[in-house]
């Protein structure tokens, strides 16, 4: 059964990825900042003093402008920092310049960025190729995100491009879920822990 779901799932990363590369580019740009005003304007983030934030890059949601905007209003910004064996930190930067490209080439927290514990983190914005109505995502495959977020008690939104959003999305008992997604259109609905 584990490995059924596993090759669903590389078929789909592989589809999505073919689709998000035909995007056009005005289409994306619309998109991205139609998401990234979705999530500035969530009631979550307003009460929210430390965020784990990721930089998109290639097809994924451009969050330069976000990362700036939410060091502007003075939250705690972290980034992603990669480990070995598919673990991940949360580093605090305060600006952008405190960025370096990692192992695959995505701008990340240089070694000298403090280390923020993950129960220190108020609400994480969590990458995914897409979504789902329960929360489930589907991410690029390296399970960082779904060990970070193991146990993990606070605030989970993922932004989710509308043509992109599924109702149900092959699921393995470690994938990491979100309470929250986001679309262009604005909340799907507030998410509960999908069933196993």
């Amino acid at each position: 059964m584990g490995k059924e779901v596993a090759e669903v799932k590389k078929i789909l990363r592989q589809q999505m990825r073919q689709v998000l590369a035909e995007m056009g580019r005005e289409e994306k740009e619309w998109s991205d900042r139609e998401l990234v005003q979705r999530f500035l304007e969530h009631p979550k983030l307003a009460g929210a003093n430390t965020v784990l934030l990721y930089y998109g890059v290639g097809q994924e949601i451009d969050t330069k402008e976000l990362i700036q905007t939410l060091l502007d209003q003075g939250k705690t910004v972290c980034l992603p920092k990669c480990l070995p064996e598919h673990q991940m930190e949360a580093r605090v930067i305060t600006g952008l310049d405190q960025l370096e490209p990692d192992v695959y080439g995505i701008p990340a927290p240089k070694e000298g960025c403090p280390v923020l514990e993950r129960e220190q983190v108020d609400l994480i914005l969590v990458p995914g190729l897409c979504f789902d109505s329960r929360g489930n995502r589907l991410g690029q495959g390296g399970g960082y995100y779904d060990r970070y977020l193991e146990d993990y008690e606070g605030i989970t939104i993922g932004l989710c491009r509308e043509d992109f959003f599924q109702v149900n999305l092959p699921r393995e008992p470690l994938d990491a879920w979100v309470r929250f997604v986001l679309t262009e259109e604005g909340q799907v609905w507030p998410m509960t822990q999908p069933m196993e």
